[in-house]
């Protein structure tokens, strides 16, 4: 770490996803922790995705792999009672929060609701992958069906920040994960959330954010994947800024070599933009 993010403690609201439940990342869940208490971090959130109410609304990969949803449930089961072991394990080193991310597909609402009762996360990330129950971040390919489906890239848009709104209304979820994920391959983004119809929704999903005190994650995956700047990008994190919205850095890791990449840069913008850099933890359930 850079002497500049020593200046402030090192978090992640969203992080910890691993090989072993995570069929798209790498490393085990161990092996990650011990990275985040080698970086210094005071405290982080593992948040692991949830698993599919049905074997069609698998992620493409889980799908190719052969992993069926009986064990894809079974499989989170697993996450929940290994990341509380290590969360004691661990207690003297670093504050660790076993919780997880949810999906907004079709039947969310009791889905989730039912992993909270079973698992007594301590908090969720709310988060939206699916606009419809397509996959908009898997692939390029996937994200281009998506805009077909929609009927353009500003419909795709609005149903995505609908599709938001309405699990933030659901849910109240203590961190809102990567807000402006819709705009993963539109590289004419920063005009797309300018247009009114656009812009509206997203004003209207940053006053439910302030109005349940939630925190939206300052999502630093987007760098490694080669974006120019993080979810949340620069003209909706003004207006959250204006709102008065915490926001707090998350990782998004998908491996022990994400674990802190970009954090200095997150801050530095984060701080630029005039955010308190003493972060709020989320709200817990118990």
């Amino acid at each position: 770490m850079t002497e500049e993010t020593n200046l402030y403690q090192m978090v992640s609201v969203h992080g910890g996803h691993s090989r072993e439940f995570c069929n798209h990342a790498q490393d085990t869940l161990e092996s990650m922790i011990l990275r985040y208490i080698e970086l210094g971090f005071k405290w982080v959130g593992i948040t692991e995705h949830i698993y599919p109410p049905s074997n069609e609304l698998r992620y493409t990969d889980e799908i190719e792999s052969g992993l069926d949803q009986k064990f894809l449930k079974e499989n989170f089961k697993k996450y929940m009672s290994k990341c509380r072991v290590l969360q004691q394990k661990y207690q003297d080193k670093i504050k660790i929060y076993t919780a997880f991310e949810t999906e907004t597909y079709r039947g969310f609402k009791k889905l989730v609701l039912n992993a909270i009762n079973n698992y007594k996360p301590d908090y969720i990330v709310g988060s939206v992958h699916h606009v419809d129950d397509h996959c908009i971040d898997y692939s390029p390919d996937s994200y281009q069906e998506a805009v077909k489906r929609a009927g353009g890239i500003h419909a795709l848009y609005c149903r995505y920040f609908d599709i938001q709104y309405e699990m933030i209304e659901t849910l109240s979820p203590a961190v809102v994960g990567h807000f402006d994920l819709i705009r993963i391959f539109d590289s004419n983004y920063k005009e797309t959330i300018k247009a009114p119809d656009v812009w509206q929704r997203i004003v209207r999903n940053l006053k439910i954010i302030r109005e349940k005190n939630l925190i939206m994650d300052f999502n630093l995956r987007a760098l490694k994947k080669g974006a120019e700047e993080p979810y949340i990008s620069a003209q909706i994190l003004e207006k959250a800024k204006e709102f008065r919205i915490n926001v707090v850095p998350g990782d998004d890791s998908h491996s022990v070599s994400d674990i802190g990449l970009n954090m200095a840069k997150g801050i530095r913008i984060l701080q630029n933009a005039g955010f308190n850099m003493k972060w709020p933890k989320p709200r817990l359930y118990r």
